[in-house]
């Protein structure tokens, strides 16, 4: 009966602690919200806790491939005011193992943006490490 208890007991901590964790999905999902609250809501601050400190962010502007430190830029870019006139929406989170991938669609009045973030899992937490886009109009 005492070992039946203490195994019943073992199994309903287990849970509880699983249950309790947030699963990679919904860590990938924060992270990525920390990069469009940030961006809609001009904060850097905010913004920041979505990417590695290396992160890099590479587009095409004018036919000519760039390439920039994402942090960097951002900071230079972001300056405080209103919030940003855009709908955001994650269109897809794909995980394996410590690497995911998540596409995301930023809407603007006269344009559109697609956003490919390539994220690690480094020390237990979600990090965006580079991003790709491309405008769509």
């Amino acid at each position: 009966m005492k070992k039946t208890i203490t195994t019943l007991l073992l199994c309903i901590s287990i849970s509880t602690l699983t249950f309790a964790q947030k699963s990679d999905h919904e860590l990938v999902k924060q992270t990525i919200s920390y990069y469009l609250d940030g961006g809609t809501n001009n904060d850097f601050d905010i913004l920041k806790k979505a990417f590695h400190v290396n992160g890099t962010m590479k587009f095409i502007r004018d036919g000519e491939y760039k390439e920039v430190k994402v942090l960097e830029y951002f900071k230079k870019a972001m300056k405080p005011g209103p919030k940003q006139n855009r709908k955001t929406r994650i269109v897809s989170i794909d995980i394996t193992g410590n690497a995911a991938q998540a596409k995301i669609e930023l809407m603007y009045p006269n344009a559109s943006y697609i956003d490919y973030m390539n994220l690690l899992k480094t020390n237990g937490e979600w990090k965006i490490v580079s991003k790709i886009f491309s405008k769509q109009k």
